[in-house]
């Protein structure tokens, strides 16, 4: 039995398109690194990346709660994680100088963890925050720059959302952050977890009301990962 037509598609036209993009716009990337040293630069070309993405593919992406933004500084996003292609979606769909916050054994990968490093993204280990990872997050803040996290750790298979860890959230308390959480639902649907195939599709990103963390102590972070948690799963399927 033929695989289906998306199939093809993915293998023949989306992969060799995706690279040629991530080729040029990464190389751009990292070019800019050189001379823009907050990152910046880099983060335009990551949307510029993300929005030629999701044009080939063919998801439509509608946003809601933008007025929802601090308007004041920086904050944490907390998203939940259905698809390799929620980090072109929140990258388009979040008007923001964005960073993500990401597992510090991606730092180990060939290309890639220089690239993270290189364009002011913040690789850490999820349950020990330490000092000097602080120091980051008040160098990247005072600058404007949000982060961008999936607390999960993981993608979900069916759509429900996991438990979120603790570690990120007591990182957030440490640094006087605001948590915002964001909802995305539909995204699954363009490519499954372990599916070599991706469908056009609608995808909904809603941006929650922050939720801050100034006066809390670390011992609420357990709290403050599931209340932020039980406001994702609202609108998230």
């Amino acid at each position: 039995m033929l695989p289906p037509f998306h199939w093809w598609r993915t293998v023949f036209w989306l992969i060799p398109a995706i690279s040629v993009y991530t080729v040029v716009l990464g190389g751009l990337s990292l070019a800019s690194s050189l001379v823009d040293g907050s990152g910046n630069t880099a983060h335009r070309c990551a949307r510029a990346w993300s929005r030629l993405i999701l044009l080939t593919t063919g998801v439509r992406v509608r946003v809601e709660g933008l007025e929802s933004l601090p308007r004041d500084g920086a904050c944490i996003f907390v998203s939940n994680h259905q698809s390799i292609y929620d980090i072109p979606i929140l990258f388009w769909a979040l008007p923001l100088q964005l960073r993500i916050i990401a597992k510090a054994s991606l730092g180990r990968f060939p290309v890639l963890g220089w690239h993270l490093r290189c364009t002011g993204h913040l690789l850490v280990e999820r349950e020990r925050t330490g000092a000097a990872t602080l120091k980051h997050v008040a160098a990247m803040t005072a600058g404007g720059q949000s982060l961008i996290v999936f607390p999960e750790g993981t993608r979900s298979r069916d759509g429900r959302v996991g438990p979120f860890k603790r570690g990120l959230f007591l990182m957030a308390i440490e640094a006087g952050l605001p948590i915002v959480p964001v909802s995305v639902a539909g995204s699954r649907h363009v490519m499954l977890k372990g599916r070599l195939m991706t469908c056009p599709g609608d995808v909904d990103v809603v941006v929650h009301e922050p939720i801050e963390t100034r006066g809390m102590s670390r011992a609420g972070a357990r709290g403050l990962a599931d209340r932020a948690r039980d406001v994702v799963e609202q609108q998230a399927a």
